[in-house]
């Protein structure tokens, strides 16, 4: 009969075979999949011959919160037309929808998305990045939106859209005129002269 706790134990534990510590089952740490970190260093690995977009995604960009309204009108816009967009005023000729879409994934859609637009001569489009309320990041997407917004050369102004197409959720965007649509509108008003001064 066991006599104290150390005994009962052993009593209890001699027919009891030892794990080998080489067949333990290891789990690896799982990382936090897609974590900015992991998008950074696999856009970073890319041979910077196949990245041909021009929009960065440095690992920090200026916060902008989920409500933050934001606006920006580059040299050259005439402030009436900046106050149209500002107010929701130019119907937005395309969207593009950034919810849920992983950092990477967005820049991209993003690049090709504006290319598209001022190919086709768009003026005014309206990009729905959302708020970010609940990220665990709050307005993490929307900041780098309007990181690009100011980085690329097709975008002449932007403005948070009015409250009732989105407000700090969505951006509307004036896009750069191609040269296709500069000669067009060149060729339009030239015409246009010559039938005011025979009248």
């Amino acid at each position: 009969m066991a006599t104290n706790d150390d005994d009962l134990f052993r009593q209890e534990m001699a027919d009891v075979t030892p794990i080998k510590p080489d067949n333990r089952a290891t789990q690896p740490r799982s990382k936090r999949p897609n974590s900015l970190r992991e998008q950074l260093r696999r856009a970073a690995a890319m041979d910077d011959r196949q990245d041909r977009n021009p929009l960065t995604v440095p690992e920090q960009v200026p916060r902008i919160g989920p409500t933050d309204i934001v606006g920006v009108k580059k040299n050259g816009v005439q402030e009436g037309v900046y106050r149209k967009l500002r107010l929701g005023k130019y119907d937005a000729q395309d969207l593009l929808d950034l919810h849920r879409v992983r950092l990477m994934d967005a820049r991209d859609r993003m690049q090709t998305f504006l290319m598209k637009a001022h190919e086709q001569g768009l003026r005014s489009v309206l990009i729905n990045h959302g708020k970010g309320v609940h990220s665990e990041r709050p307005g993490f997407l929307k900041s780098y939106v309007m990181h690009w917004l100011e980085e690329s050369h097709l975008v002449l102004a932007y403005h948070s859209a009015p409250q009732n197409q989105g407000g700090s959720g969505a951006t509307y965007v004036l896009i750069r005129k191609s040269s296709q649509s500069r000669q067009r509108n060149r060729e339009f008003f030239m015409e246009a002269g010559k039938n005011n001064r025979s009248s």
